[in-house]
């Protein structure tokens, strides 16, 4: 069980007309969660001209991220290729993949890169075959079904999400028997 969990934090829903600001990753090695690997940081978004973005107040109230808060990170070109590299070839987690995979295909396309790793894993399918009864599966309640807690302030930002995902995926993997 050798992944990579990530989580993005963005301006929107939309992979194409939105932008990340922020990324937090953590590998799994041999069913362990190996805190020593990470990769964390914010992102100052910009479009195809380099032209800042500001955080609309909704993404903001979700994300805590503020525009003071991304005004001296560095831009997504520079922090993708070394999130690529961190993840290698390494399959990756993610809770409800389809959004944060959308969103790293999209940036990873317009920056003239790719995104494909080898097997994507979702713990919210992995919950929704764990917990087949349990109507809902958002991160929050798996985390409650699974003994786990946020850090504080944990939520909702990207590494924060990962570290309870990490675990998450570790247990449900355990609790289905599957390996990765």
């Amino acid at each position: 069980m050798n992944v990579v969990v990530f989580d993005l934090e963005t301006t929107g829903l939309s992979p194409e007309r939105d932008a990340i600001v922020e990324i937090g990753a953590l590998r799994v090695r041999d069913g362990q969660v190996v805190e020593a690997e990470r990769f964390d940081t914010l992102v100052r978004p910009v479009n195809a001209a380099g032209d800042v973005l500001r955080i609309p107040w909704q993404a903001q109230r979700v994300h805590g991220i503020s525009d003071s808060m991304v005004r001296d990170a560095p831009q997504l070109a520079h922090v993708l290729p070394e999130f690529l590299d961190f993840v290698g070839d390494s399959p990756v987690v993610a809770h409800n993949v389809g959004f944060d995979g959308g969103f790293m295909r999209a940036a990873a396309r317009r920056h003239g890169l790719v995104w494909s790793p080898p097997q994507e894993y979702c713990t919210m399918q992995l919950s929704r075959r764990a917990f087949p009864g349990e109507r809902s599966h958002k991160l929050d309640l798996l985390a409650q079904r699974l003994g786990l807690s946020f850090a504080p302030g944990g939520r909702h930002r990207s590494f924060g999400d990962v570290q309870v995902t990490a675990e998450a995926f570790v247990r449900l993997m355990e609790r289905l028997r599957v390996g990765a």
